[in-house]
């Protein structure tokens, strides 16, 4: 027998027509469970078993309204003892947007970070799936790699802007950690909005990006001479909608840290000691203004921002710190604009267009008459050698680069959950030089003017962002050209010229089973472009090769995370990320003695798996993380230059790295709104190898060995009506274990530093 919609009630109170029921409750708002629905499918049930007379049906039907009628008053009355339970849902941030979206990211914020001394590159070296090296303290050379991809094959940016565009000619590790609020780091899969052609992924630097009035102020002092000053203020005028920011930072280190090495004796022997660095100092600064309007009808945002930045750097030793130098210096000066404009152009459709401007100036000094021994001292005049410590050849040069980037990006809303978008970033550099000691009847070969133009453009279309399943598929296309000059060492020079286009396509998804269990695959077939000095060789040792072509890489990954939010077990997050990363064509610098040029000779495989997790106690008083990877990347060239080393992994490459620590936390310790927190921080890497793992005896290879080191700290945070303010006390390297992030290379010990920041 089969329920009917409604309820037949003969002749007495029903519709004409159809002689249903009439309610004074509407059933549309009533689901199929409700007691009204059910009173209905009752006497629907019981009417053909009712075959009397139609008076008997209608006492029938009076009864089944009169039931339903008493039903549906104890259950409101029931509702209105018992208020029933309501599930509160803030909006995401844009961290948490971000990695829970479909892009291969991982997401972190430096709120802690900012409170305590570790700087930028010991922040990124605690992020799963990066290993970053460095020379020395603070301002050295550092190499920063993910997932087996390093140096130019990654791309970093501040704000969607290339990082030495946006005035930080220093790299990445050193930029200061209080002027940035997130750092997202792109593994494998670069989303088409950066417009960069980035091999293995990309660092996305976040500035701070609020909008209301307020200031804050940072100052770091601690051994080896390093002192770190940070200030920042921003203004809102409300009704108008005028913004105003200004940053600035200074930072200054002797570095002057005891190293072990071998020192040359009057007799020709080499005896080794413990001695201080004395010739590896660091100075920078910057500032930078931006002004605007916000949340105007005619503009979203409006920004215009100029910058000024630069560094110093003495150069205390060669690669392997086998050779001491006492007076070679190189810094860098940038100087430039960046212009923003965001607005919806229609309710659906929004434009997004940045330009930027940069003027860099590099220098480099090594004209000494003399070289130095590691205790500081002059063992030799260089009068019958030639000047100059490096290669007894002075130098003293300086280039010069302009830059312009823009991008601009159409997001089109098709409709709910359905986007599109289009990007195109043109870039255009072109340096020349200057060499102020040499022989002046030749033409100077770094007076080479060198130009470049890349167009990268993309599509992308976005399904399901706030759906369970999220999908976005991409396509890229790269233009790339270059013209230039080689100088011959007779000083003739002839025109260089080289053009190519290349494709790119990718895809990434996501699929959120619950709340708290999404996973994601991602996969692109990226490029990286040729730089102008592989392509035209630097007019003096290094010489072109004009058929040098883009690399290129298969990356794909897949993983799972968790994100269990104020469970009665806590706070865990667990973030798993298996990888492959397939390149070909990469480019490498070999030759003879006397000559070199770059070529594709090179391919790799990586795979590997990497991992995080967090798990914070309830009430937030003891929080344990940890990160780990492990990545084998293998040569897989079976021919050439590297195919005798087929299999092999590749070398000077950490293959196992991780980080760990511990937080405890006490609140309410002098005052209501201010707590106490002791930190631990651990980091281990595991023994590599420097050169390939078949060449040479086993006993006898070249290896960093494995090394691990402790940082412990405390910070004790205060808030107030006017600020709030934190002071932090920490110990790097506790143990003074010997750290060499490079062979023979080694890195500061046990080091003590006092922060202290304040936010109005």
């Amino acid at each position: 027998m089969r329920a009917a919609a409604g309820c037949e009630c003969g002749n007495g109170g029903g519709a004409k027509g159809d002689g249903r029921l009439r309610h004074d409750v509407s059933l549309a708002r009533l689901d199929s469970r409700s007691v009204w629905v059910r009173m209905i499918r009752i006497f629907n049930f019981c009417r053909p078993v009712v075959k009397a007379s139609p008076r008997r049906r209608m006492k029938l039907a009076f009864v089944v309204c009169i039931l339903g009628t008493c039903t549906v008053a104890v259950r409101a009355h029931a509702q209105e003892a018992a208020p029933a339970e309501v599930k509160v849902r803030g909006r995401a941030s844009e961290s948490q947007r971000l990695q829970r979206s479909a892009e291969a990211v991982t997401v972190v914020n430096t709120d802690r970070a900012k409170r305590q001394s570790a700087d930028m590159g010991e922040v990124l070296a605690r992020i799963q799936g990066v290993a970053l090296r460095r020379m020395g303290g603070l301002g050295s050379d550092a190499r920063f790699s993910l997932n087996g991809f390093s140096d130019d094959q990654i791309r970093f940016f501040l704000d969607g802007v290339p990082l030495d565009v946006a005035g930080y000619p220093f790299g990445i590790a050193n930029v200061p950690v209080n002027l940035i609020d997130r750092i997202e780091i792109y593994r494998g899969v670069v989303p088409v909005r950066f417009g960069a052609d980035a091999l293995g992924g990309a660092v996305n630097l976040a500035g701070d990006r609020r909008y209301d009035t307020g200031a804050n102020v940072s100052y770091q002092f601690g051994s080896f001479g390093t002192q770190r000053f940070t200030l920042g203020g921003r203004y809102r005028h409300e009704p108008s909608g005028i913004v105003a920011r200004a940053n600035g930072f200074f930072d200054v280190a002797k570095n002057n840290y005891d190293v072990d090495v071998l020192v040359p004796q009057t007799s020709g022997a080499q005896i080794p000691m413990t001695v201080r660095r004395f010739h590896d100092g660091y100075l920078a600064y910057g500032v930078s203004v931006e002004a605007g309007v916000v949340d105007r009808p005619w503009a979203k945002r409006l920004l215009l921002r100029g910058f000024t930045t630069g560094y110093d750097k003495d150069l205390q030793n060669d690669a392997i710190m086998s050779r001491v130098y006492g007076e070679p210096t190189y810094g860098e000066r940038v100087s430039g604009v960046t212009v923003r404009y965001e607005q919806p152009l229609r309710e659906n459709v929004e434009l997004e267009l940045v330009g930027s401007y940069a003027y860099r100036s590099i220098d480099f000094v090594d004209k000494s008459h003399w070289q130095y021994n590691w205790l500081g001292q002059r063992s030799r005049e260089l009068r019958d050698f030639g000047r100059g410590e490096i290669d007894a050849k002075p130098r003293d040069q300086t280039e010069w680069q302009h830059t312009g980037f823009a991008r601009a990006t159409l997001a089109w809303t098709v409709a709910p959950e359905h986007t599109i978008r289009l990007t195109t970033t043109p870039t255009y550099a072109t340096r020349t030089g200057e060499g102020r000691l040499r022989d002046m009847t030749v033409r100077d070969p770094l007076s080479a003017r060198n130009t470049s133009m890349t167009l990268v453009s993309g599509a992308e279309y976005e399904f399901g962002a706030e759906s369970r399943f999220q999908n976005i598929a991409f396509v890229k296309n790269y233009v790339y050209h270059v013209d230039g000059e080689d100088i011959e060492l007779n000083g003739a020079g002839k025109s260089l010229e080289k053009d190519s286009l290349t494709f790119g396509a990718g895809d990434t998804l996501r699929y959120r089973v619950n709340d708290w269990l999404y996973a994601k695959a991602s996969y692109e077939y990226a490029t990286r472009l040729p730089r102008p000095d592989e392509v035209f060789g630097n007019g003096v040792l290094i010489t072109p090769n004009l058929q040098l072509e883009p690399e290129v890489s298969h990356n794909a990954n897949l993983g799972p995370r968790i994100e269990l939010r104020r469970s009665r077990a806590g706070d865990i997050a667990v973030d798993v990320n298996a990888f492959l990363r397939e390149s070909d064509k990469l480019i490498v610098l070999f030759g003879t003695e006397r000559f070199y040029s770059y070529q594709n000779v090179y391919k790799t495989r990586a795979i590997g798996v990497e991992g995080s997790f967090a798990w914070t106690a309830p009430f937030r008083w003891l929080t344990l993380d940890g990160t780990v990877t492990y990545q084998d990347v293998r040569n897989a060239s079976s021919e050439g230059l590297f195919g005798a080393f087929d299999g092999d992994r590749v070398p000077s490459k950490p293959w196992l790295f991780g980080s760990w620590g511990a937080r405890l936390r006490f609140p309410h310790v002098l005052r209501a709104d201010d707590w106490l927190e002791a930190f631990y921080v651990g980091r281990y890497v595991h023994r590599f190898y420097r050169n390939w793992e078949s060449f040479g005896a086993l006993d006898t290879k070249d290896a960093i060995d494995a090394q691990v080191t402790h940082a412990v700290g405390v910070t004790y945070w205060l808030h107030t009506d006017l600020t709030t303010l934190s002071t932090s006390f920490e110990v790097q390297n506790l143990t003074d274990a010997k750290v060499f992030d490079f062979f023979g290379v080694q890195r500061p010990g046990r080091a003590y530093f006092v922060k202290v920041t304040a936010d109005l």
